[in-house]
């Protein structure tokens, strides 16, 4: 089993797909870093936070979260996690994602990801450990996308407004404080929101609330504890926003977690 090898000891190889696995302990961070490989990351365990200039992503562990080549991000973990990577040399990822995404991973393709950790790096295309990576560049390219990814603007002002909502997120934020806070119009800052951002302040600070609150519920925090602390009137108000996002109550996507995890 390829683990705890780092990618750019291995970066190089001419194998059009590498599979490696490492291990992090809870609370774990990786600093701003970028690979040449576009990266699938999953976790068998624990829970996974990336940020990049343009957004934040969560990643439970039935998930995985795919990072284009040459994207500058940070990590954090929360629990104990484990994580199977494949990196995908660049000629081969036009028909992935051009942004950071998180993805759903069936179960026939997360036995296929842990298969690939007993592959050699430097295997032989033509032999069985060839076809097994040829098998998942395919199903790479099929992956469905989660809504667990929170888009940053570009515009300076704004994109440090919203780093500090993600700090003390509130579901009751209102645009006319923020609008003011920026010295804009409320026309002017919806529109400015929309175009940077591409969704509205609405539904920007509901997917803000929705990706802080996953970690914490992961880590065990009590639902009604996390609804009210981000200023839901009630736990009620909280699952039927989690529900429709997720598809499921708080309680049962953790549980759906735990089981494929």
């Amino acid at each position: 089993m390829v683990r705890n090898l780092r990618i750019d000891a291995v970066e190089e190889s001419p194998s059009p797909l590498i599979a490696l696995g490492k291990d992090y302990a809870d609370g774990g961070t990786l600093a701003a870093h970028a690979h040449r490989r576009g990266q699938l990351i999953s976790g068998a365990t624990g829970t996974l936070v990336l940020s990049t200039a343009q957004g934040r992503w969560v990643m439970p562990p039935h998930c995985g979260l795919w990072i284009p080549p040459g994207v500058l991000h940070e990590v954090r973990m929360i629990g104990a996690v484990s994580t199977r990577s494949l990196y995908l040399t660049p000629a081969l990822t036009g028909a992935m994602p051009v942004r950071c995404e998180v993805v759903a991973l069936s179960p026939f393709l997360r036995g296929l990801i842990a298969r690939a950790l007993d592959v050699p790096v430097d295997y032989d295309p033509d032999s069985h450990d060839g076809a097994v990576m040829a098998l998942l560049v395919h199903e790479m390219r099929r992956l469905p996308v989660e809504p667990l990814s929170l888009p940053f603007p570009a515009h300076a002002a704004l994109a440090e407004r919203c780093r500090r909502f993600l700090q003390e997120p509130a579901i009751q934020a209102r645009i006319e404080d923020w609008s003011a806070g920026l010295g804009m119009s409320r026309r002017n800052f919806t529109r400015l929101f929309r175009r940077e951002t591409g969704l509205s302040f609405v539904e920007w600070r509901q997917q803000a609330c929705l990706v802080s609150a996953l970690p914490r519920l992961v880590a065990g925090t009590p639902v009604t504890t996390v609804a009210l602390d981000l200023g839901y009137d009630n736990p009620a108000a909280f699952t039927t926003m989690f529900k429709r996002t997720l598809g499921a109550s708080p309680r049962a996507y953790l549980a759906r977690t735990a089981a494929t995890g």
